[in-house]
């Protein structure tokens, strides 16, 4: 019996639509390679994890080491040298005032604990999130993910949950054009706040750009216009940073674009290249508000993913990868912009960095071209609440060729389509 068979049999997928047919063996770089020795660009990074890179050198070599000395002794109860390297490598990295560490296995987990924090400093019970958000599929995660598609059978959700049009302006929800729409998506906040809550709010949570929902990307300006809005209301700005983390974006963190600063913000995927973890950081008197009793995670701040952790940092650190995230994406960008002149499927080019989306459609309406992406799915990933838009998100170290040949793959499979 061979590995799809086994899938077949015995892992439960039911919930996703199709597992590619590719059964991954091994992996470098940006490079996949098959059980057959097929090689494939990854595009994906397993939806924007390893962004330094598969095996990176720097992090194996770092978890093989600490493998051989300690691998678990719950992070909470003991002392953890790694734990402590990487909640100090954290707060020096991280925007603003912050500065405590709680670690977590995904990032559903860490937005879990993320809002009972804030729950915890405020003694406020309500948030207010983005509609097209995406944050987890664990209970409150879903009860602030702005898309039916994601909780349908799931709930009743979490009470205290109120949502905000999303700064999407492909598709703006409000039919006005940025920027003489002077960011009417953001001013409407306070619409929602007076409306739509029982002044209880104790945070606003998004993504800096919503992944799930089809790389939207807020204009630059937006949430400096929402944090008027939080401070005014004493309201916290809390961040799911777990998709636009660790130089994704061409920032460490994807919230640096905006000139704002979180109170709490999440972190997973990117975050160890790889190996399971995740974090919420916040600001010192917020971490503290938590008393004991209030949070624990048996494997969280795991020894062996956290020096694999500070390993991964140290490794963007030094070779900028930050900046070389962002050529790559102003590169990547102007190339995907000379094939929209020549594919009418092309509705739009989006992003940061090298978290670009390419929105489809059939027609000058903007009717989404779902099936169309369906059918070049395998090379990156498909997404949007429409499921429309093809996701670029590959490995960091992808290289200028690399990326021609993906863009002559994306040319051709265009061609194919639109005849």
């Amino acid at each position: 019996m061979n590995t799809i068979e086994k899938y077949r049999k015995y892992v439960n997928v039911s919930m996703v639509e199709k597992v590619q047919p590719v059964v991954i063996a091994r992996a470098r770089g940006a490079t996949v390679t098959d059980t057959e020795g097929k090689d494939y660009i990854d595009c994906f990074s397993g939806i924007a994890v390893i962004n330094a890179g598969h095996c990176n050198e720097r992090v194996v070599e770092a978890a093989k080491a600490q493998m051989d000395k300690l691998i678990h002794c719950c992070s909470y109860v003991y002392y953890s040298q790694p734990t402590g390297d990487l909640a100090e490598k954290l707060a020096q990295v991280t925007p603003g005032r912050l500065q405590k560490s709680f670690f977590g296995n995904g990032g559903a987990e860490a937005i879990e604990g993320a809002l009972r924090l804030a729950k915890q400093f405020t003694g406020r019970t309500e948030f207010i999130a983005l509609q097209a958000s995406f944050h987890g599929r664990s209970y409150a995660a879903l009860s602030v993910t702005g898309n039916n598609a994601r909780k349908r059978r799931g709930g009743p959700y979490m009470v205290g949950c109120t949502f905000l049009p999303a700064p999407y302006c492909y598709r703006c929800f409000f039919e006005l054009e940025y920027p003489q729409c002077r960011l009417r998506c953001a001013r409407a906040l306070e619409d929602i706040i007076r409306f739509n809550t029982y002044d209880s709010v104790a945070a606003f949570i998004a993504e800096p750009l919503l992944g799930e929902g089809g790389i939207i990307t807020p204009p630059d300006d937006y949430f400096l216009e929402i944090e008027k809005i939080l401070e005014k209301h004493e309201i916290l700005l809390l961040v799911d940073g777990v998709q636009t983390g660790f130089c994704r974006t061409g920032k460490i963190f994807g919230i640096e674009h905006y000139g704002v600063e979180p109170d709490i913000m999440v972190m997973a995927k990117g975050i160890a290249d790889g190996f399971p973890l995740s974090a919420f950081i916040a600001r010192e008197e917020v971490a503290d508000s938590f008393k004991p009793g209030d949070h624990l995670s048996t494997f969280g701040g795991n020894p062996v993913s956290c020096a694999a952790s500070v390993a991964n940092i140290e490794f963007m650190v030094k070779t900028n990868l930050a900046s070389q995230a962002l050529e790559k994406g102003k590169f990547l960008k102007k190339e995907l912009e000379k094939l929209a002149k020549r594919h009418k499927l092309i509705g739009e080019i989006r992003g940061k960095g090298l978290m670009v989306g390419i929105e489809l459609v059939r027609d000058a309406q903007k009717t989404p071209a779902n099936t169309e992406g369906n059918k070049i799915r395998l090379l990156p990933g498909l997404g949007g609440i429409y499921g429309n838009v093809l996701r670029i998100q590959p490995p960091l170290v992808i290289t200028e060729e690399e990326l021609l040949e993906v863009l002559e793959i994306l040319d051709l499979a265009f061609a194919q389509i639109e005849n």
